[in-house]
């Protein structure tokens, strides 16, 4: 690296050595200071310091049952909201279809038709034998669970709920909300990728 000291021996060297040469009419002083000052300048940007390390995600440790200790990281929030359902294999595969009809049939925005896309996309897929008779999707789950089978999961997030599963919101003074968990997203009688504002009421599947 080039230092100030450096540049004071190269110029005083250079000006003894080169000082009865000038160049055409410029003296050799004019042109070996501009010179040196930039070699210093740009030995000085050069110096930079190295990068630093990455932070490590956070992980959480546990224990296996054979006491073995297991470290697996930590996903953010952003990234949890981002992940995939999956098929759960305990439950009815009726649900699965029931999903992908309603996924086909739903429109790219709310018709406030939400329970009766939700009762066709049942019915059509065998997931229930008749036509569901409540007429506000807060009613759904408990239609559900008396008339057909259902049972209310002990699950709170609506990401964490599997395919086909059905979310039931409820809501003061209002219809409330229905729709069906598909592979990245939710389905009524449209599509979207996250899950309704309103208040769980329950999430609710069949085996």
């Amino acid at each position: 690296m080039l230092t100030f000291w450096n540049y004071v021996f190269l110029e005083n060297n250079l000006l003894l050595k080169y000082s009865n040469h000038p160049i055409g009419s410029v003296p050799v002083r004019k042109i070996i200071l501009p010179l040196l000052l930039g070699c210093l300048c740009a030995a000085s940007l050069n110096a930079v310091e190295p990068d630093a390390p990455l932070a490590t995600p956070p992980a959480f440790s546990f224990q296996d049952a054979s006491g073995n200790a297991i470290s697996v990281p930590l996903v953010e929030e952003t990234a949890k909201r981002k992940l995939t359902a999956q098929v759960d294999p305990r439950l009815n595969p009726t649900l699965n279809d029931a999903a992908t009809i309603a996924q086909e049939r739903a429109h790219a925005r709310s018709k406030s038709l939400c329970w009766r896309y939700v009762k066709q996309a049942l019915v059509a897929s065998g997931a229930v034998d008749s036509y569901p008779k409540t007429g506000l999707a807060k009613q759904a789950g408990d239609e559900l669970v008396q008339d057909f089978g259902f049972t209310k999961l002990p699950i709170k997030d609506p990401y964490a709920a599997p395919i086909g599963a059905v979310i039931v919101y409820t809501a003061k003074g209002a219809p409330g909300h229905v729709e069906i968990r598909t592979k990245d997203g939710f389905v009524s009688d449209f599509k979207t990728d996250k899950p309704s504002k309103r208040k769980l009421s329950g999430i609710y599947a069949k085996a």
